[in-house]
């Protein structure tokens, strides 16, 4: 528990304070996120806010890995380097897109091949790491290795593992869209898998989870970073995250599914992700077919907003949504673990 809270105080410290300077830095060197002329107007005046402030986020979240494990009693295990290795290098994808808006003064990064070519990069060798390196079992698993255990080959397992990242990931990206909606929700998120990391630590005859506590505290770790960096992203946000923090946040969201054998329970915990996403996917298709749009703008935080609502409250109703998914994914979790428990204890013992 030490460790835990040691992560996420550092990781929130170097986040917090690393953007307070990183923002006058980007000012003076010009870093400006473009803003989509097809988007809501009430946005055009954010045109010019500094972005790639997910720097700060993982610099904070690395910062914090590290420092919780300078304690004799923490160990670095493979689980923790994979991940750790994967956030920085999905990062490292979304600095380039980001670097690339800003010199070019608009709202397109890098393409959609180059993109892709960069994340699947990222999955592909977290995936072979998680697999011959840190040797995860290749199943694919609701809440813990046996439930449903749902064995695969191999090979099955990675590509499994990096379609969840590339579309965890690019869910991420699609939510970032309000001020600090993709950070709180991601902090929120966050938080469960550290209890779910814990809780599996704790129990360790129950999930056989390999580095669990590892995991809490790369889960932790990035809490703090997004709690850190929300500071300023709060609205009227002072600076974006970009696809820098976004991109970094959904990799590690679904690394910590992957490695942490709740693959299946991501959906529950990211369910805003995935109302986001579903949303732009039935407007496509629905102008593709029969040029009719469901939405007044995808994703749907556009819709709400277009109908009126100031963007406070769409940032506020759709959090309070996020937090209800993670309560009922988390409440899924420990349900699992009671009727486990039950089906355990001796006749007559109750």
């Amino acid at each position: 528990m030490i460790a835990l809270l040691i992560a996420a105080s550092v990781s929130m410290t170097v986040s917090l304070l690393g953007t307070k300077y990183l923002i006058p830095w980007l000012q003076a060197a010009g870093v400006g996120q473009p803003i989509r002329l097809d988007g809501p107007e009430g946005h055009r005046v954010k045109a010019g806010t500094p972005t790639m402030g997910g720097v700060a986020i993982v610099l904070g979240a690395v910062a914090g890995y590290v420092v919780s494990h300078l304690r004799a009693e923490t160990v670095i295990t493979r689980s923790g380097i994979t991940l750790t290795m994967a956030i920085i290098g999905a990062g490292l994808v979304g600095f380039l897109d980001d670097l690339i808006k800003v010199s070019r003064e608009r709202n397109l990064g890098l393409n959609k091949k180059a993109k892709i070519i960069g994340l699947l990069s990222v999955g592909i060798t977290f995936a072979l790491l998680a697999m011959y390196w840190v040797d995860v079992d290749s199943i694919i698993t609701f809440t813990r290795a046996d439930f449903p255990n749902f064995v695969v080959p191999r090979a099955v397992w990675v590509i499994w593992a990096v379609v969840l990242i590339l579309a965890t990931s690019n869910a991420v990206n699609l939510t970032d869209g309000l001020d600090g909606l993709a950070g709180g929700s991601a902090a929120i998120g966050f938080s469960a898998f550290m209890v779910i990391g814990y809780w599996a630590f704790r129990h360790p005859a129950t999930y056989g989870v390999s580095h669990s506590l590892d995991l809490a505290i790369v889960a932790a770790s990035m809490a703090g970073g997004c709690v850190g960096f929300l500071w300023w992203n709060a609205p009227p946000a002072r600076i974006f995250m970009g696809d820098t923090g976004s991109l970094a946040i959904g990799t590690a969201m679904a690394g910590l599914a992957l490695l942490l054998e709740t693959h299946l329970l991501l959906p529950v915990i990211g369910g805003l992700y995935v109302l986001e996403t579903v949303s732009v996917i039935l407007q496509v298709g629905s102008y593709r077919l029969a040029k009719r749009r469901i939405f007044r703008m995808a994703p749907i935080h556009h819709h709400f907003e277009l109908g009126g609502w100031p963007e406070t409250t769409v940032l506020i109703r759709l959090w309070i949504l996020n937090g209800l998914c993670v309560a009922f994914a988390l409440g899924i979790f420990y349900a699992d673990y009671v009727s486990l428990d039950l089906v355990q204890l001796p006749a007559g013992s109750l």
